[in-house]
């Protein structure tokens, strides 16, 4: 059975290696939609395309925003027409990339009426979708995000004496752009001086915005900015020697995170603003330092607020976020389990393929 699931590989991101790979093993062909239309004999063996963030439209400028949408639009056009299964996962509330958002939102809004099925992530999805489209709720088919034990490598034993009398270390990992405010991020940690350390590593989106937060850091004292591509083997090493990831999402929006589940599947719980992600917890919140906010005024309040939490909370037990971060990895492994969800993609596809 020959499909679509796009985009197929990115490496700087085991989701979709990680959803890829049971459906491999199980027989499926997987394929790239720029190749859909490489001859006939291809794109009529194609049963079923599968579609991560398709809605995100390229907007550095008004005519790459016009080719991205209208190639885009003609696509998903054919794949209706063609009467091909559609699946699309949404991710996030809307795009993180704010400008000609119109462009994303229409796209979205044929997404959601096209698709055959709608993925979703966390049980908020299902309120926004239905607020869009009423007609999307029979299509909407909730998946856990899946955990990435060990996917990035086993974690390094840590010399568990030292780090308890060491600064509170915190740690944000993942793509370095404006929409994961970070230029908050380093004025809420700033704050503290030798009291709380935090390392800042992903690959930014523009040497303009690289040299922004590297300067940002350097004058803060207390950050240290590894700005660049961090390879697998790397990130256990980081989770390692950090007390807890810090993530300020943009609330906006920002939907689910699988960097988030990254940290619980390295026993690192999280400071966050409630985002879906976080509101899935139910209980298990409670091992968890999250937030809400309403401006960027409260944001940068909030924040600072549960980084100070967090040192209290360490200097009153400083083995607790190794107890909390235990509980998290011991729950994502139990309801986010890898295997459960690549078995459930696969009962999804079959249904719509009988």
């Amino acid at each position: 059975m020959h499909i679509v699931f796009n985009p197929p590989i990115n490496e700087e991101n085991k989701y979709i290696e990680i959803m890829v790979r049971p459906l491999s093993e199980h027989g499926y062909q997987i394929h790239a939609l720029d190749d859909i239309f490489s001859s006939l004999r291809h794109f009529r063996s194609i049963k079923l395309v599968h579609l991560n963030w398709f809605e995100n439209v390229e907007d550095s400028s008004l005519f790459r925003a016009l080719k991205s949408f209208f190639r885009k639009m003609f696509v998903l056009s054919i794949i209706r027409l063609s009467k091909k299964k559609l699946i699309w996962t949404m991710h996030n509330r809307v795009s993180h990339e704010k400008g000609l958002s119109f462009f994303s939102r229409t796209i979205t809004h044929f997404l959601i009426l096209w698709s055959d099925k709608i993925i979703i992530h966390s049980e908020i999805s299902r309120s926004l979708l239905i607020k869009q489209h009423n007609q999307a709720a029979d299509k909407i088919f909730y998946l856990p995000h899946p955990d990435f034990i060990d996917s990035y490598g086993k974690m390094p034993v840590k010399n568990q004496e030292k780090a308890l009398k060491a600064p509170l270390a915190l740690l944000f990992i993942g793509a370095v752009k404006p929409y994961k405010n970070l230029e908050l991020l380093i004025r809420a940690v700033s704050s503290f001086k030798e009291e709380v350390t935090l390392t800042i590593a992903g690959n930014p989106n523009s040497t303009i915005y690289q040299q922004k937060i590297s300067q940002m850091a350097v004058q803060a004292g207390n950050i240290n900015p590894m700005l660049s591509f961090i390879p697998d083997n790397k990130i256990p090493q980081l989770m390692m020697k950090s007390d807890l990831l810090i993530l300020p999402y943009d609330l906006s929006s920002s939907l689910n995170s699988g960097t988030v589940l990254l940290g619980f599947s390295y026993k690192k719980t999280v400071i966050c603003p409630e985002i879906g992600t976080i509101a899935d917890l139910g209980k298990m919140k409670d091992n968890v330092l999250h937030y809400q906010y309403d401006s960027e005024k409260e944001h940068l309040s909030m924040l600072s607020q549960k980084i100070r939490e967090a040192l209290q909370m360490k200097m009153m037990d400083p083995t607790i976020f190794i107890s909390l971060g235990n509980k998290m990895h011991d729950h994502v492994r139990k309801v986010h389990h890898k295997g459960l969800v690549g078995k459930k993609l696969i009962n999804l596809y079959q249904s719509l393929l009988d």
